[in-house]
């Protein structure tokens, strides 16, 4: 019996072009007709089915508004949607943006569905062949070409927000997917980790302050400039032995923190030297009323200890890779990291070469080998 003719769809020619044309009826019976865009018949009828199971599966009107949606059009609403606090920190949203406007000068009027592997190469490529222009008094002065990772990091962006798009069902795959990035980066997530006697080189070459901030991290795992330098002393309660977070990057951030014996110390030296105010890390220099960077003194302490420079939240790393060397299951390291996805901790424990160099002094080669002790020989005692 045939189908009834409300499911049906039918492929056909239109006069004047080589163009197949579709003709379908939507979930409420109204007729259809639009361009499969290919002059291949079995490609006009891949594109009917298409459309007949989105229609099925209640998608039909939002794959047809992906497909006349423009990449500019699409980074807007992103940027006013997904980007902007709450959902991200304000510095996350400032550093999308800044990826987008050079994204949208490239990819702007392109269809979002129209975005291929292929094109994005190519915008990879020439950015990557772009030189750094800084703004003057008397226009632009460019300087050197610019970094990879800053060209890796607008590729992450575009695949983020694709990624939305799949999700939102306006995309049915991200062609960042099928992205071969052009060069090597080298360096890219890949957290330094502070051996203890690093620590005490590093400890011993910086300012009291810089001291008490490298022990506070390193015990308790903190955000530098989002959960630990803003925090007040009424947020410390020493008795207990917590610190109260009320403001984090996620919502699972916003918690007490459990502190260890270093981590009080470290907390108790702060006070003492920080004066009357209510800021743990106070500073004159800014509106907040408190430190916002260590940039400057971390740099020139970790040169005057000659250590190679690397990032201050790598302290961080630090924290989860001994948590996970002590022997502490990866599921209390998540929630010791207030960290929402377990997947994120794969990022920041980091199991060293030196690590591992002594689990295999543990390695019992003769393991079921070796034969069991013989209990001694009864002997029998004569009482009299």
């Amino acid at each position: 019996m045939p189908r009834a003719r409300k499911y049906d769809g039918v492929v056909y020619p239109r006069t004047g072009t080589s163009i197949w044309w579709i003709r379908y009826r939507d979930r409420n019976g109204v007729p259809r007709r639009e361009s499969s865009l290919t002059a291949d018949w079995q490609e006009a009828n891949k594109r009917l089915r298409e459309r007949l199971q989105s229609r099925d599966d209640s998608l039909l009107e939002i794959r047809r508004k992906g497909e006349t949606l423009t990449y500019g059009q699409w980074a807007d609403f992103f940027l006013d949607t997904y980007s902007k606090p709450p959902m991200r920190a304000a510095k996350t949203h400032e550093a999308n943006g800044r990826c987008i406007m050079h994204l949208k000068t490239a990819l702007g009027m392109s269809k979002l569905g129209d975005i291929t592997a292929d094109s994005i190469e190519s915008y990879l490529r020439d950015r990557l062949r772009q030189r750094v222009r800084v703004k003057v008094k008397i226009g632009y002065r460019q300087l050197g070409p610019i970094k990879s990772t800053t060209v890796h990091q607008e590729f992450r962006v575009l695949r983020r927000m694709l990624n939305v798009a799949v999700r939102k069902k306006l995309l049915l795959a991200n062609p960042c997917s099928g992205v071969e990035f052009p060069v090597s980066v080298k360096g890219l997530f890949r957290p330094h980790y502070v051996t203890w006697s690093e620590q005490q080189r590093i400890e011993s070459h910086a300012s009291e302050c810089l001291r008490n901030a490298v022990r506070i991290i390193t015990e308790t795992g903190l955000r530098v400039y989002k959960e630990l330098t803003p925090v007040r002393k009424d947020q410390v309660d020493i008795q207990n032995a917590v610190v109260w977070i009320p403001d984090a990057k996620t919502p699972n951030g916003v918690a007490e923190v459990p502190l260890s014996s270093l981590a009080i110390q470290a907390f108790i030296s702060q006070m003492a030297i920080t004066g009357e105010g209510p800021f743990l890390f106070p500073s004159d220099r800014n509106r907040s009323g408190h430190q916002t960077t260590f940039k400057t003194v971390w740099r020139k302490t970790l040169r005057r200890a000659k250590i190679p420079y690397f990032r201050i939240y790598d302290l961080r790393s630090t924290y989860a890779t001994r948590l996970s060397a002590g022997g502490v299951a990866d599921e209390w390291v998540t929630q010791m990291l207030r960290q929402g996805d377990a997947h994120v901790f794969k990022k920041y424990s980091q199991m060293k070469l030196q690590m591992k160099r002594e689990a295999l002094e543990k390695l019992n080669r003769r393991a079921n080998e070796m034969v069991p002790a013989s209990p001694a020989p009864m002997c029998t005692v004569m009482m009299q």
